[in-house]
């Protein structure tokens, strides 16, 4: 569920909030809708409103289960550690101690907050979608995307699957064939313009929780795509496979995929996206049991 107030709202923001939120008392506007048409929308706002206030509410995968912008006004957003909150432009500014030595009730009751959405936390990590990609090159400003892939798990199974191979403009490099088994020829035969996969993808993906491997590669090339067709970047939760994989395992000689799920006894890196999706998915399974078997031991 979104959230939107507005206040001085000119009619032509007030008919783009209508067309896409329900308008319960004047200025407030609520609805279900993809992070692609809210991340729209709050442009808009931004744009538009020249004199009057704006205040999103949204769903988001962290600890409070929402998140929160405001535009034009004096209550900015703020992180507290760890938790979002909004700053009174009447509160007089913390000093350098503040919030080391807080213990009022309020304080109990996040710390409660914490602890509930910590659970939530363990719960989401049985619900994510799979994202992997294979490219021309480590370049995302001259490097092309050759195969986008999403997998989506739910209960900690994968439930469906995206995959598609790209038309790529130049031919491919002959270590990258070698690597991936992607030739030209299949180019020739299966793949599709980037634009196309690429809102598939994002359709696909919606405002589900990511998980990838070595994540900043993927989602440059990844953006860089959106950019070029003028579609938004992903926001989305990210879950960092390799970051995960390096507080579990301290004593690996490397932390490369194949090393991780050799380690693991799982099959071996085949460098196609869906099969590296399924892979991954398999070792953060495997890193959720030695989670919780860490937790129960203590």
């Amino acid at each position: 569920m979104v959230v939107v107030t507005v206040t001085n709202c000119p009619p032509g923001l007030r008919g783009d909030l209508s067309k896409w939120l329900c308008e319960i008392n004047v200025g407030v506007y609520v609805g279900n809708i993809s992070t692609r048409v809210r991340q729209n929308l709050w442009t808009r706002i931004c744009e538009n409103l020249s004199s009057g206030q704006a205040t999103m509410v949204y769903p988001a995968m962290n600890e409070q289960g929402l998140d929160f912008k405001s535009w034009n006004s004096t209550w900015q957003a703020v992180d507290y550690d760890g938790i979002k909150l909004m700053k009174h432009p009447l509160s007089c500014e913390p000093n350098a101690n503040e919030g080391k030595n807080y213990h009022s009730t309020a304080y109990g009751h996040l710390l409660a907050k914490r602890k509930l959405a910590n659970d939530r936390k363990e719960y989401s990590r049985l619900n994510y979608t799979v994202v992997d990609i294979e490219t021309t090159g480590l370049d995302p400003t001259k490097d092309q995307i050759l195969e986008l892939s999403a997998a989506k798990v739910r209960k900690g199974v994968i439930e469906s699957s995206y995959s598609q191979l790209i038309g790529v403009t130049c031919s491919i490099p002959a270590n990258i064939s070698q690597l991936t088994g992607i030739s030209n020829e299949m180019i020739e035969a299966n793949g599709v313009e980037l634009k196309s996969a690429v809102e598939k993808f994002l359709t696909f993906i919606d405002d589900d929780q990511l998980l990838l491997f070595n994540a900043s590669f993927d989602l440059n090339f990844i953006n860089q795509a959106c950019k070029l067709y003028d579609y938004p970047i992903i926001e989305n939760h990210i879950i960092d496979l390799y970051k995960e994989a390096r507080k579990t395992f301290r004593y690996l000689s490397n932390y490369k995929l194949e090393t991780i799920a050799a380690f693991l006894g799982l099959s071996e890196q085949k460098h196609r996206g869906l099969d590296d999706c399924i892979l991954m998915h398999n070792v953060f399974h495997q890193l959720n049991e030695k989670l919780i078997a860490s937790k129960e031991k203590t």
